[in-house]
């Protein structure tokens, strides 16, 4: 009778020393992670004595805050994004906005003559157009982004949509290159959405116009079960780090941000390119830049 009564001593000693382990850990965890959640940090909490189960516990807990300070931290770099971004809209915008006001007041002047009020009446309507543009292209970008633009599946004649664009260029290109393109008759129509891809390579054209000179080679082949088509225009304003950048939103190669370059046409590119199943990719070779899309059969 006396061995059992020492037995159960023993057995009441362990589980309140248990007991008291668990509740001391649990306590210190509890001051620890308030701490934590006071000062918003995520180094981990520990035991204040040995216990397997508080362990798991705490493993999760310092997981949770693990993702936490991930969180924090990918919510801070988004918001410098975004900032960026809105930085960079305001310029934009304001660059030929403040052009627009300028000419306004010459014209209110009653020096100006007669052939001078044309004159900046042309460049008030160009500088319009300019604005006009890039809130289509904020516009536009945004609605990718939110899957609000619509894409259907068809079969494209690329020969058909790119031929229609160098006819509406035409002059603009002669002027400003020497014009190479390489389409074969026998081109197989690929999936896509018609006017998607007039979109896609009507920003590629505007924006060889923007940054190119020289020669602009156009061309297309087949490749297995995939179209391929290169744009590559001479005189790019790119460096080698510039490439792996040159389709994200509002990136520009023009450092001093001159207005010619808001950095929305090739994401605009990218974007539409991938909502129809094609693939996009840049290349820099010497003095050329090179745009390729691969569209599939």
């Amino acid at each position: 009778m006396q061995y059992m009564a020492g037995l159960l001593t023993l057995l009441c000693l362990f589980l309140a020393l248990r007991l008291y382990s668990l509740e001391r850990n649990l306590r210190e965890g509890a001051v620890q992670l308030k701490k934590r959640r006071q000062e918003k940090s995520a180094v981990p909490l520990y035991l204040a004595a040995p216990h397997r189960t508080s362990e798991e516990l705490l493993a999760e807990v310092n997981g949770l805050l693990r993702d936490g300070e991930d969180e924090r931290s990918d919510f801070r770099r988004r918001e410098q994004a975004l900032r960026r971004q809105i930085a960079n809209v305001s310029h934009d915008l304001r660059t030929p906005l403040t052009s627009i006001l300028g000419y306004l007041q010459l014209l209110e002047s009653p020096d100006t003559s007669e052939a001078q009020r044309e004159e900046y009446l042309e460049i008030i309507s160009s500088r319009a157009r300019v604005l006009q543009g890039l809130i289509t292209s904020f516009y536009d970008l945004s609605r990718l982004e939110a899957g609000e633009y619509p894409i259907a599946r068809e079969r494209v004649d690329l020969r058909e949509v790119i031929g229609a664009l160098l006819a509406a260029f035409y002059d603009e290109l002669e002027s400003r290159f020497a014009v190479k393109v390489e389409l074969p008759e026998d081109m197989p129509p690929v999936w896509g959405d018609k006017a998607a891809m007039t979109r896609v390579y009507s920003n590629l054209i505007r924006n060889a116009l923007e940054h190119g000179e020289g020669t602009l080679a156009i061309s297309a082949e087949k490749r297995g079960d995939h179209v391929v088509t290169r744009f590559t225009n001479g005189g790019a304003e790119l460096d080698r780090e510039d490439l792996p950048h040159v389709f994200d939103r509002f990136y520009t190669s023009d450092k001093t941000r001159s207005g010619r370059n808001t950095g929305l046409g090739l994401a605009i590119v990218k974007t539409l390119t991938e909502q129809m199943l094609g693939t996009v990719g840049a290349e820099l070779t010497e003095e050329n830049f090179s745009v390729i899309l691969y569209w599939k059969v």
